[in-house]
């Protein structure tokens, strides 16, 4: 059944025509300025580039006998990446949402998708996030704000975000500095705990805590596993800054200071996925925020990834072909591999070995 169709999908319009319509507006300005405009992070690094592999002058391995494939949250990846969440709800979003579905089916990378707000607010555009028709064996995540869970959401639209996809996880992401500067950003972050936990305990499938590239420290980790949630996924600083965003997109002068003022706040990649698994040895971890090719994914995974997660790279890829797509996914694989074959490491965990990685 299209998903647009569903009964159930009209007692669920909880906001204006109007504040519907700014939803969408603010989803495909996020597309036009990420790619358009330089909302990289410019001091704060990801922290990787304080990391070096051994080089290994001598493997001892066939390079055809390299394996990547691995497991998260119980189910087959080809490969341990993620293509991360970044859009739905325009016409544009769709096409970029279907491209990526379809790679990710190809390859077997698991995909996560935008914000669903706007298709619980205009439910007239679920369809672009409706991946699952090109995708029916990828891991695929479902996505709402978890400050939403302040502003009349619950169980009910969580379920039915994850209905509407198929989906094997949903990712509740964390983005206080975003609301911040964001103009008339939802800021009431109050008792949200509590209520991730109740959720954690009676939604079907997994939840995921996720930053949006602030990252994730290990004392709200910790708290954060002790509500519930089955995994985290640190999205640290490094790469795309959502306070850039949100100031380039501004048109309140304070809110455009604002986001220059925070625009490179965070915590970096590499430090949230050090201090995490040294508290959390067990929590299955994704690691992004500023990963930008297969040697940035390989040193999250020696630093205690479980998976690696991409967005921008994917992004501006979807925006071009599917050729360039296939090209990215190629090269990500392929700079993978190498990293394996020239550190001598026969398994995606022989990474995280004594003195494979060593901090520089």
């Amino acid at each position: 059944m299209n998903p647009s169709s569903s009964p159930l999908i009209p007692a669920i319009a909880k906001a204006t025509a109007a504040e519907a319509i700014v939803t969408q507006n603010r989803k495909a300005e996020h597309i036009r300025v990420c790619l358009e405009a330089d909302v990289q992070f410019r001091q704060t690094t990801s922290g990787f580039e304080q990391y070096r592999f051994t080089h290994c002058c001598l493997p001892e391995m066939d390079w055809d006998s390299l394996d990547l494939t691995t497991q998260f949250l119980g189910k087959s990846l080809g490969a341990p990446l993620l293509i991360s969440s970044m859009t739905g709800g325009t016409d544009l979003a769709q096409q970029i949402n279907f491209r990526l579905a379809e790679l990710a089916q190809r390859y077997q990378f698991a995909m996560g998708v935008g914000s669903q707000r706007v298709a619980i607010e205009k439910p007239d555009v679920v369809s672009t996030f409706a991946v699952r028709s090109v995708a029916p064996d990828i891991l695929l995540f479902a996505n709402l704000g978890a400050v939403q869970l302040n502003y009349d959401y619950g169980l009910e639209e969580c379920r039915r975000v994850v209905d509407w996809l198929a989906a094997d996880a949903l990712i509740l992401h964390l983005n206080p500095l975003q609301e911040a500067v964001q103009t008339r950003g939802d800021r009431n972050f109050s008792g949200l705990l509590a209520k991730i936990e109740a959720l954690c305990k009676t939604l079907p499938v997994p939840v995921i805590a996720k930053e949006v590239g602030n990252g994730i420290s290990a004392v709200m980790a910790k708290r954060l596993i002790e509500a519930g949630v089955s995994a985290i996924d640190v999205a640290g600083a490094g790469g795309t800054s959502w306070a850039k965003v949100e100031s380039e997109r501004a048109k309140d002068p304070l809110q455009r200071r604002l986001g220059q003022t925070f625009a490179n706040w965070g915590i970096p990649t590499a430090e949230c996925l050090t201090s995490i698994r040294a508290i959390a040895p067990h929590i299955p971890l994704i690691a992004s925020g500023g990963l930008r090719n297969g040697l940035d994914a390989a040193k999250a995974i020696a630093l205690g990834a479980d998976v690696a997660g991409l967005a921008l790279p994917f992004l501006q890829a979807a925006s071009q072909s599917e050729a360039a797509l296939d090209e990215l996914a190629i090269a990500l694989v392929t700079e993978l591999k190498t990293v394996l074959f020239c550190t001598g490491s026969t398994t995606l965990s022989a990474l995280r070995n004594d003195g494979v990685l060593r901090q520089v």
